[in-house]
């Protein structure tokens, strides 16, 4: 190796880590008169310090074409390099979580529409499972225990649909909001794509959790697991507030969702994930918060088997949570998490060239 070259690795071993991942990223590969031969050692070389000083990346498969064509190949660079993961015994970077929703987002934006609905259906019939666990739950508590208190612990059942759909990757437009507003935001898709994916979602959502409650309440119904009592009872518990009440609710239940979203994404193993999706939906159905898939169960059940809803009130009802839990996903988590994420590219540009600068200083 030259002499200009040790000069070079002399310079480097004063640096600083995110000086001296700016200079191996930035530094063009020294060209001269080599034979082939010693072209292919100086190659090997580059190639050891690269493994040597380069994180483990959490998105090593983004890709270019992931990002907005109308920046610059510099800031590309420096979006892979935010988002770059340096300890896997650490929690994943700010960086590295929203650059894999985005990616992820944009999977989603090019899956087929019988993929997407599929899926969407699929979820509307899992996150059933926590109402009927629910109802059943407080129908034997309420026997025993004060109608409130049995509201609350029954409440406690609710994280196990949303655990199953999670984990399944099935498509929950709450779970899902925050997430596929991303590559709107930074222009990677337009629109009207975004609002297409939205109703197909919610279409597929509630088509399957409408037939969950026709077929699977009707079930419990059948093996006495709950009366028509218990199913009025609860959709009440829903229902039984002004409108803006329910929006507000509805606009915290969207923003908790966001959160978990977001949570899942940073966990590195199925156990935290688990853990995390138990905690925020947990404190959803704690709270009383309503959340417009699983309340669309709840209000449907009781219009079908019960006897104080209306199509009205349920129609009413399902319109105003769905704006809630859109305006908490996508004002609270997406926009506020990406203009985050914007300025840490700023910052990050900004030390890059002054890593440079000092560089090029002791250079000369």
């Amino acid at each position: 190796m030259s002499q200009d070259t040790e000069h070079d690795h002399d310079s480097q071993a004063n640096l600083s880590d995110s000086e001296r991942l700016s200079v191996n990223t930035t530094s063009p590969v020294p060209k001269g008169d080599d034979t082939p031969e010693e072209n292919s050692d100086s190659s090997k070389d580059i190639e050891v310090d690269k493994d040597a000083d380069e994180p483990i990346k959490a998105t090593e498969d983004l890709e270019n074409d992931d990002l907005p064509e109308e920046i610059s190949d510099e800031d590309k660079e420096t979006i892979k390099k935010v988002a770059s993961d340096d300890n896997l015994s650490q929690a994943k970077s700010y960086a590295s979580i929203l650059v894999e929703q985005v990616i992820h987002a944009k999977e989603t934006f090019e899956r087929s529409l019988g993929s997407l609905f599929t899926s969407a259906f699929t979820a509307g019939l899992e996150i059933g499972i926590s109402f009927f666990m629910i109802l059943s739950a407080f129908a034997l508590l309420n026997d025993v225990i004060p109608s409130r208190y049995a509201m609350v612990l029954s409440s406690l059942l609710y994280p196990i649909g949303f655990i199953i759909v999670v984990i399944g990757q099935s498509l929950l437009f709450t779970e899902q909001t925050s997430l596929l507003s991303l590559p709107v935001l930074n222009k990677i898709e337009p629109l009207h794509k975004l609002l297409r994916l939205w109703g197909i979602v919610i279409a597929g959502n509630i088509v399957g959790g409408c037939i969950f409650a026709a077929l699977m309440i009707g079930l419990g119904l059948h093996m006495h697991l709950f009366t028509d009592h218990a199913i009025d009872v609860y959709a009440e518990h829903i229902l039984g507030f002004e409108w803006w009440v329910i929006f507000g609710s509805a606009v915290l239940a969207g923003w908790m969702m966001g959160v978990a979203a977001w949570l899942v994404t940073s966990a590195r193993d199925t156990l935290s994930r688990i853990v995390l999706v138990t905690l925020i939906t947990g404190s959803i159905g704690f709270l009383g918060l309503h959340h417009s898939i699983v309340g669309n169960i709840e209000v449907f059940s009781a219009l079908l088997y019960g006897n104080t809803v209306s199509l009205w009130r349920y129609l009413v009802f399902l319109v105003v949570v769905l704006v809630g839990n859109t305006v908490g996903g996508v004002v609270f988590v997406a926009v506020l998490k990406n203009r985050t994420f914007l300025f840490e590219i700023e910052k990050v540009k900004e030390q890059a060239a002054e890593a440079r600068a000092k560089m090029d200083r002791r250079r000369f």
